[in-house]
């Protein structure tokens, strides 16, 4: 890693639960997301600010003005766009080292199977048991050390709701995020529960790329929406003065003593 990188970086490489070495698992791993929507986008986008080498997008449609509101890795000149172009756009202006795969089109069992075989990251945000449909789902791809398999549904994979499709409205809804009263109830937000989960999506990957991998990972919109509808920090809260914080933030410039002795040890390293 070079000194450009190193210092890019930096900010992953200084946390203990991270270091150098998560890092390079990083920049060696290939993700392949399914669906670059109100859950990929989201991800794709954390997943290459964070250094993912290879970002694999599939998806066929086009960027809708409907979208922006909670897709925002696309922007307004976007519009009648495909979607991976706009998003590999962005993404590499976001991260110019990161390789973008791009597969524009609905594509079947024989062009899915071997990306999916070639992933070490696979996130399936697309509709609920479309991958095992197509016999290319988690429990039908040859195992490799080290993947991590991020399947996201609506409802869970248990119970009556078991695979339901949902959107990130009634997703939200399902959770509990929905305010007024039984007679007149009102969203807390419309589709919010799928860029919620996308966020979520990218921390688990990336935690679980700093362990090693080989996990399968299921998360359900509704019940990270169901975090947030318990959460009472979501509640409204009347401040009659302005909060202190409990801890002083560190000073500007506090890190830059540890990113300089990060890039010295670097360059004697390669002498």
């Amino acid at each position: 890693m070079d000194d450009p990188l190193l210092l890019r970086y930096s900010r992953h490489i200084l946390l203990d639960e991270l270091g150098p070495d998560a890092q390079a698992r990083f920049a060696s791993a290939h993700a392949l997301i399914i669906g670059v929507g109100g859950l990929g986008a989201p991800a794709a986008q954390f997943l290459a600010a964070a250094g993912v080498g290879t970002l694999s997008l599939c998806d066929a449609d086009s960027v809708d003005l409907t979208n922006l509101q909670r897709q925002i890795l696309y922007a307004t000149a976007d519009v009648g766009q495909r979607k991976v172009d706009a998003a590999a756009a962005r993404l590499s202006s976001i991260n110019p080292h990161v390789t973008i795969v791009k597969v524009a089109r609905r594509i079947g069992e024989a062009d899915l199977q071997p990306l999916v075989a070639a992933a070490d990251v696979v996130i399936e945000s697309s509709r609920p048991t479309a991958l095992a449909h197509r016999g290319i789902g988690a429990a039908d791809i040859l195992p490799r050390d080290g993947r991590v398999w991020l399947r996201v549904t609506g409802h869970g994979t248990d119970g009556e709701r078991a695979n339901w499709v949902a959107f990130g409205d009634d997703a939200a809804v399902s959770g509990g995020l929905v305010g007024g009263s039984a007679g007149e109830p009102a969203f807390c937000g419309d589709a919010i529960a799928d860029p919620l989960t996308g966020l979520h999506a990218a921390l688990e990957v990336a935690e679980s790329l700093s362990r090693g991998g080989g996990e399968l990972i299921e998360l359900s919109m509704a019940a990270v929406a169901a975090t947030y509808a318990i959460d009472d920090r979501t509640a409204e809260t009347c401040c009659a003065a302005t909060p202190e914080p409990s801890v002083p933030a560190p000073g500007l410039g506090a890190d830059n003593a540890a990113v300089e002795r990060l890039l010295a040890e670097r360059r004697l390293a390669s002498c």
